[in-house]
């Protein structure tokens, strides 16, 4: 299972009520999140993570606020610490961007990358990530694993797609996160590759992907200087994929999951 931006506390509560019941009903073996937005919507605390690892999840993935709170470095840095970030930052960048973790199943290779345009940081230097990918799968290509796990977090649809397409047949799911607003796409390439091209998100639903209205609203009609306020009233959403891996490491179903609360 993978699950969408787990936005702010509204999220992880999400999370905390929904994941053991349907970790327990689809018999999950491995629980992969998004967690770039956990802490107050922006990067992720080590307290936070183990409230999720409490709750079901296994491995956390990375996206453009990865290492906005420094604490969590060390946890990135670790090969045992099953979280990660973007694996295309430049040479240098803190943290690892992909690690395995061992599930009844065998070994899974969790792999994360960030699209080149991702709205403000759009100007900065970012490694290409299909040639990142690629280097990556040949370089742990002896290794034994029984899937293989990417996620891109970007911007745009068309790069979405398209690694989905570049990398179908060679690991077992690409999802796309970042936009918190789910597609209808998800689907087994021809090659055997589970893709969506977002997964969605985990947090408030009567939002603007987590935000307030009030929050967002002047900012676009008046021009004002505002600050992002995390909604924490209305009704709440669940959004992930489930996929089924074969053998051959690959997929032969995807489902999308959605509940709203």
């Amino acid at each position: 299972m993978y699950i969408g931006d787990v936005m702010g506390e509204v999220g992880v509560e999400v999370v905390e009520k929904l994941l053991p019941e349907l970790r327990r009903q689809h018999q999950v073996d491995l629980v992969i999140a998004q967690v770039e937005n956990v802490t107050e919507g922006k990067g992720i605390t080590p307290d936070d993570f183990k409230r999720l690892q409490r709750a079901g999840v296994d491995f956390g993935t990375g996206g453009n606020w990865s290492l906005f709170r420094e604490e969590i470095i060390e946890f990135a840095n670790n090969p045992e610490q099953p979280i990660i970030r973007p694996a295309n930052y430049p040479t240098g960048t803190p943290g690892l961007g992909y690690k395995y973790i061992s599930t009844s199943q065998g070994k899974t290779l969790v792999v994360s990358l960030l699209g080149q345009i991702v709205g403000k940081d759009s100007d900065k230097p970012i490694d290409n990530p299909l040639i990142v990918i690629d280097q990556i799968l040949k370089q742990e290509e002896d290794v034994e694993k029984s899937a293989v796990a990417v996620n891109f977090h970007g911007d745009y649809s068309s790069e979405k797609v398209v690694i989905g397409n570049y990398l179908d047949g060679r690991v077992t799911m690409v999802v796309g996160d970042h936009w918190h607003v789910p597609t209808a796409d998800a689907r087994v390439l021809p090659g055997g590759t589970a893709h969506i091209t977002d997964v969605g998100m985990c947090g408030a639903l009567d939002a603007s992907l987590g935000v307030t209205y009030q929050s967002v609203i002047p900012r676009w009609r008046n021009e004002k200087q505002t600050r992002n306020v995390l909604e924490t009233d209305g009704r709440r959403q669940f959004n992930a994929v489930l996929v089924k891996s074969n053998k051959a490491g690959l997929a032969d179903e995807i489902q999308h999951i959605q509940k709203i609360i």
